[in-house]
């Protein structure tokens, strides 16, 4: 992010600064973003293990092939493709095919069960929601004790499901595709957790749970772990991709605003619903209309840019709009640990007053008093 003020054309989306910790499809949720006036900052809070590489996924598969298999359940689209291709490339791919043909195939959600009919196979049953709770109580009503049942997940275990089946006597193999690995860059995470604990983002997205622990133990990390779960519960909106997504934020007492369906697209939209709802304060000034969304001023089709702390002013003054707010009171106000003295708002004052141009005159200075929105009425 830049530190100066800056005029765009708006978009819905306009003034919002939007983390993105995603690996995969990090491009195609950025240029969405971007694309409706977001700016967005981040970096991978984890990276995925390439399968040419994963020689525990390899053994899992060759474990597969010993013998017939009862069930097999698919977690998820991509790494169903994956683990068929995978396969393919090892030279099992023909057999692991035949297997899977003879076994009941059991798939959790669309996106999972179109990888398989993709495949060339069919599934027996879907559960109508994108968890494996509905799943399970399938499988067990019919019984489970002795099935030999290989469940592919993608990164990390299924919530237990695998656990659950071998509790109730059935011989799981874990098909675990794309395994998570720590993040490429630390040091871009490290940011991003200081950058949401400062409340310089104004929502934090996630596409997969192992994202958020990955996300979460940088900040531990950098010594800000309850800093950056304040802000999720406060002033920095949490959007994951989906319901399992979320469950680890949940847990933690986030509550994570997430789309009904689990689609990059949907997660877009959820943000473009939100985050005005949630910040943007109209404004009437010298007979104009304005309004105050993020950290822009948006004026006639237009959004002028303004860096973290004087749009943390402008947002302070907004809240009572035309009323006096002293010093003291903006210094309370705008910094998370508020600088010695008073002299730190005056330059934050001038550097509003400078980043806003042509509507300078919005802020006001009261003399001996403090400053104030000159808006009408």
């Amino acid at each position: 992010m830049g530190t100066g003020a800056t005029t765009a054309e708006a978009g819905p989306l306009a003034g919002f600064v939007i983390g993105v910790t995603a690996d995969r499809r990090r491009d195609e949720l950025t240029a969405l973003l971007e694309r409706r006036g977001a700016r967005v900052t981040g970096a991978p809070a984890m990276r995925i293990v390439p399968i040419e590489d994963d020689v525990a996924l390899r053994r899992a598969t060759e474990a597969c092939l010993t013998r017939p298999l009862d069930y097999v359940v698919a977690t998820t689209g991509v790494g169903w493709r994956g683990w068929m291709s995978a396969a393919e490339g090892w030279g099992h791919g023909t057999r692991l095919a035949e297997l899977c043909r003879a076994a009941t195939v059991l798939s959790r959600g669309p996106k999972a069960t179109g990888a398989v009919r993709a495949s060339g196979l069919a599934e027996t049953y879907s559960p109508r929601t994108e968890g494996c709770d509905e799943l399970l109580a399938w499988m067990l009503a019919r019984g489970v004790r002795g099935r030999r049942i290989a469940v592919q997940e993608h990164g990390a275990p299924a919530d237990g499901f695998a656990a659950a089946l071998r509790d109730h006597g059935a011989q799981v193999i874990e098909v675990r595709v794309y395994r998570w690995a720590p993040p490429p860059d630390p040091e871009g995470v490290r940011r991003l957790a200081e950058q949401t604990a400062r409340r310089e983002v104004h929502a934090l997205t996630f596409t997969s749970a192992p994202a958020i622990g990955y996300f979460l133990e940088a900040a531990r990390t950098a010594g800000l772990r309850d800093e950056v779960l304040a802000a999720l519960r406060g002033d920095v909106v949490p959007v994951c991709v989906g319901p399992l997504c979320a469950r680890p934020l949940e847990d933690l007492g986030v509550a994570a605003v997430r789309p009904e369906r689990g689609r990059l697209g949907a997660l877009v939209r959820t943000l473009t619903e939100t985050l005005p709802a949630r910040g943007r304060r109209e404004l009437r000034a010298g007979g104009r209309d304005m309004a105050l969304q993020g950290s822009a001023l948006l004026v006639g089709g237009e959004s002028i840019w303004l860096p973290p702390v004087p749009a943390a002013l402008l947002r302070a003054l907004a809240e009572r709009p035309g009323r006096v707010l002293s010093r003291p009171d903006l210094l309370r106000r705008v910094w998370a640990d508020p600088p010695p003295d008073e002299h730190a708002v005056e330059a934050a004052v001038a550097r509003l007053r400078q980043g806003l141009g042509a509507y300078a005159g919005l802020v006001r200075t009261v003399p001996k008093r403090g400053y104030r929105l000159a808006v009408d009425g």
